[in-house]
């Protein structure tokens, strides 16, 4: 059973409730390996069970719960409509990266060029919300929190990645790509190199594309994208690696997320 880190910087007061149209959602942040169980049993029935991902999970794991050895190590922030986990994110803060020997991304990525943004970068991963309420203010309730957890942690940067599927072979998102870095890539000393990269010049198709909701999310806050996309054989996905700076974040989005 997963045992949440004691040594943690300070989730531990509840980010103010953020509500849906209805009024029903809020956030928190795990305090136990139950709620911590809660998100991934809300994890393994968006990525098995929509996406069809193939996970590798460390010996031990339950049934129908997606885990990793980078579990252990992160604050989960969690969105719920009364008792049930409905939107899910992990936080890695610097000081847990250390003791976990690195950044999930790393495993993907080639992260040399943000060594100077370490001290104070976090990541955030393992993004999901529960298909009944992708409509309603579950990634509005997330972004909240997150933006909450920086300020009260000093942390300037916050490293993450939107997924795209690739079921059609990877057209869509090669074509995301292509379609997007013109007007979001990043400088080139922040840029960094997918260790498998998705073939973008051989699947782009030039034809315009919609970017998924969390990736929206992601550009419309201020993100630059890092570089080409990863391709995840195990997800099944395309990778986006991005990078949000709270000094980049629009002044229309100021309010909410950082209260």
């Amino acid at each position: 059973m997963l045992e949440l880190h004691r040594h943690s910087p300070t989730p531990a007061t509840p980010t103010r409730p953020q509500a849906d149209p209805a009024a029903r959602l809020h956030t928190r942040w795990a305090r136990h390996a139950d709620e911590v169980a809660a998100a991934q049993r809300l994890r393994h029935a968006v990525f098995v069970g929509e996406m069809g991902a193939r996970l590798q999970l460390p010996h031990g794991t339950p049934p129908a719960h997606d885990a990793d050895l980078f579990d252990p190590f992160c604050e989960h922030l969690l969105v719920c409509a009364g008792e049930q986990v409905v939107g899910t994110y992990r936080v890695l803060t610097p000081d847990a990266a250390k003791r976990v020997g690195g950044l999930y991304a790393e495993t993907a990525f080639d992260l040399t060029r943000l060594r100077p943004l370490r001290p104070t970068l976090m990541e955030a991963g393992r993004a999901c919300v529960h298909p009944d309420w992708r409509r309603g203010g579950a990634i509005l309730a997330l972004w909240a929190g997150l933006g909450d957890f920086m300020q009260r942690n000093g942390l300037q940067s916050m490293l993450g990645s939107a997924s795209v599927g690739m079921r059609d072979g990877g057209h869509l998102a090669a074509d995301l790509y292509r379609q997007l870095a013109p007007a979001h890539l990043a400088p080139i000393e922040q840029q960094v190199r997918a260790r498998l990269p998705l073939p973008v010049d051989e699947l782009a198709t030039g034809r315009p594309v919609e970017p998924p909701a969390l990736l929206k999310a992601y550009l419309r806050c201020g993100a630059r994208l890092l570089g080409q996309p990863a391709w995840d054989p195990d997800f099944g996905t395309a990778d986006f690696p991005l990078l949000l700076q709270l000094k980049d974040l629009p002044a229309r989005y100021r309010q909410h997320f950082l209260g």
